[in-house]
């Protein structure tokens, strides 16, 4: 059986010092472009929340309505010589004002045409339709399981304003 001879090491009577090995240059790839964001350049906004606010005819009822049907808590609110003029309630991470109107538009303006706040929850919206029926709340609509794959109850508050409050991991099933 062959033997092969032991490799010398540097410095034990090697007659030819130890190249040093120069690391190997690894072949780069080609990387894919990053791809361009939605957004236009230069940046366009970025929001973080909304928070809207509401003028109603009857500010105390409004209050009333917020947080009795629907839960709301007040957070802060804004007096006037001694006179509460607005607030702005709270759900979750949710802020809504509500401001007395001065009528400075005319007392017959109407309130709530053409706009409607979806607000999504991860609560029982069944139980949500329950609280708002017993404080006297209008449901519109629902409770029920509509086509865009969320269980939602539609609510009008006293001054017309639409809310459609919705799960969207609804446990029913169409």
């Amino acid at each position: 059986m062959a033997t092969r001879p032991a490799k010398s090491k540097p410095g034990t009577g090697s007659k030819r010092p130890a190249a040093k090995q120069k690391p190997v240059p690894r072949p780069r790839r080609a990387r894919a472009p990053k791809p361009r964001p939605l957004r236009s350049r230069p940046e366009s906004l970025r929001l973080r929340s909304v928070s809207p606010s509401l003028t109603v005819d009857d500010l105390e009822r409004s209050i009333d309505f917020y947080t009795r049907a629907l839960g709301f808590v007040i957070q802060e609110e804004w007096i006037d010589k001694g006179e509460r003029v607005g607030v702005m309630l709270r759900a979750g991470r949710i802020e809504l004002g509500l401001g007395r109107d001065d009528w400075a538009k005319g007392r017959d303006r109407k309130k709530g045409q053409g706009l409607r706040l979806y607000l999504e929850t991860v609560q029982d919206v069944d139980g949500l339709a329950k609280r708002v029926r017993a404080a006297g709340g209008r449901i519109t609509d629902g409770p029920k399981l509509h086509s865009w794959g969320a269980y939602a109850l539609a609510v009008d508050d006293p001054d017309g304003f639409h809310l459609t409050v919705y799960r969207q991991d609804s446990p029913r099933k169409p």
